[in-house]
């Protein structure tokens, strides 16, 4: 759905401010804790603060951690966050309880849930990936090739926008194949019902990279009849920088699921204590070690902010946000700059992103954010604009591109300041 005043000849700032005003979300941005002055449009790499979590984990803190000692992993239920927080983000997938849980970084749950894909799926000797993958997807995979090859690695296949296709590479010899729901650079998303399908007709199996979709656009697992899925929590979700991710396995698959790393929180009886070891029921054999408890704990409040919304008016914003983002570049900077839209227009095939194509990306990214506008670059030519629903606002759009506008006008990106690069971009 279109918001109507997208609609009209001409849009402003004041339509803009109008639309903020219509809103049914505006109620949630005053929830986060943004600095005045700054129109954030990165929450696809990092979500803005909730103003409540700070008070929360300061709690966790003092009360279950300082007072509580070591009885808080039964009095606080420390031991099972894992579940119960990943039991929050289920609803925002497709899923139901007891179908998520929460592990360590993204890298290593893509490991845990790539290997048991595979294993499903013995004697076949082929992995599919994205050739546009976010860079640790592929870097993983090298290990299952060399984990499950026997002394011979798998053989990986790539497949691109510009070819090959899936259906290119498809055959029965593919066990498992390893696809970003939403593509990190440019926005642009699968038809995960669609491509699941077209999988499973060779008797393959699936697993879905959710980071940069979980929060932003509608994702149904059960319902895309997928397998596997993981996620990371510190984008769209806001959980903060170093937040779990979350694996997500089938209900078919659970009981013959056997991930990579068999540590001792996913063990049946973990306090027993035995020498071998014995899988837990379910999505949690996926635990490895230790759960990253205060992390968890900033995650468990933003997680509790989603009861409050409605989750087809954040697509229909995310919608709209991004329709009114690259009508202005269009407007505006296109004909002047040649400012080049990546991302897909057609809606069902967009994220809630907007990456842009421009010489000296990087220079004109470090000057913007300068001038408080804050996304950021990948390269080698792509300057990205991430929309969270929850607390972007139609203003910010409009601020964002007149500040772009005038970046690019005044050539300060130009200044030989802003060619210093720093680790992360």
């Amino acid at each position: 759905m279109t918001t109507p005043a997208l609609g009209r000849p001409t849009i402003d700032r004041e339509t803009c401010v109008a639309l903020d005003a219509a809103d049914p979300l505006s109620r949630i941005r005053s929830r986060f804790s943004l600095p005045d002055g700054v129109v954030y449009l990165d929450g696809n790499s990092l979500g803005a603060l909730p103003r409540d979590t700070a008070a929360h984990v300061q709690r966790v803190i003092t009360e279950e951690w300082g007072t509580g000692l070591i009885r808080s992993w039964n009095d606080a239920g420390w031991f099972a966050k894992p579940q119960t927080v990943g039991d929050l983000v289920a609803p925002l997938i497709g899923a139901g309880p007891g179908q998520v849980v929460l592990g360590d970084s993204t890298s290593s749950s893509i490991f845990q849930a790539t290997v048991a894909a595979a294993r499903l799926r013995p004697g076949r000797r082929v992995i599919v990936a994205e050739r546009g993958s976010f860079p640790t997807d592929l870097y993983v995979l090298e290990s299952v090739q060399e984990l499950l090859g026997g002394g011979r690695p798998l053989e990986r296949r790539l497949i691109a926008d510009d070819g090959p296709t899936l259906d290119d590479v498809l055959d029965e010899d593919v066990a498992v194949v390893l696809l970003t729901h939403v593509d990190y650079r440019t926005g642009r998303m699968h038809d995960m019902a669609e491509v699941t399908r077209r999988i499973h007709a060779v008797g393959a199996v699936v697993v879905w990279d959710l980071c940069h979709s979980v929060g932003a656009v509608p994702v149904d697992l059960v319902g895309a009849d997928a397998d596997f899925a993981v996620g990371c929590t510190y984008k769209y979700l806001n959980g903060g920088p170093g937040s779990p991710s979350f694996i997500w396995v089938a209900e078919q698959h659970q009981a013959d699921a056997r991930p990579a790393l068999t540590g001792w929180h996913g063990h049946a009886k973990p306090f027993d204590f035995t020498v071998d070891y014995a899988p837990a029921s379910g999505v949690e054999r996926f635990r490895v070690g230790t759960p990253q408890l205060l992390s968890m704990s900033a995650l468990e409040v933003s997680l509790r902010l989603w009861a409050e919304v409605d989750l087809g008016e954040i697509r229909e914003k995310s919608l709209c946000l991004t329709e009114l983002f690259i009508s202005l570049v269009d407007a505006r900077l296109t004909p002047r700059w040649g400012v080049e839209v990546v991302t897909p227009r057609e809606p069902a095939r967009r994220g809630s992103q907007v990456s842009l194509r421009v010489g000296s990306g990087y220079e004109i990214m470090q000057a913007l954010i300068e001038r408080g506008v804050i996304g950021d670059f990948r390269a080698p030519d792509l300057i990205r604009f991430g929309f969270t629903p929850l607390y972007t606002s139609y203003a910010d759009v409009w601020d964002a591109v007149d500040t772009l506008e005038s970046v690019l006008d005044g050539e300060v990106w130009r200044e030989p300041r802003f060619a210093r690069r720093g680790t992360v971009t």
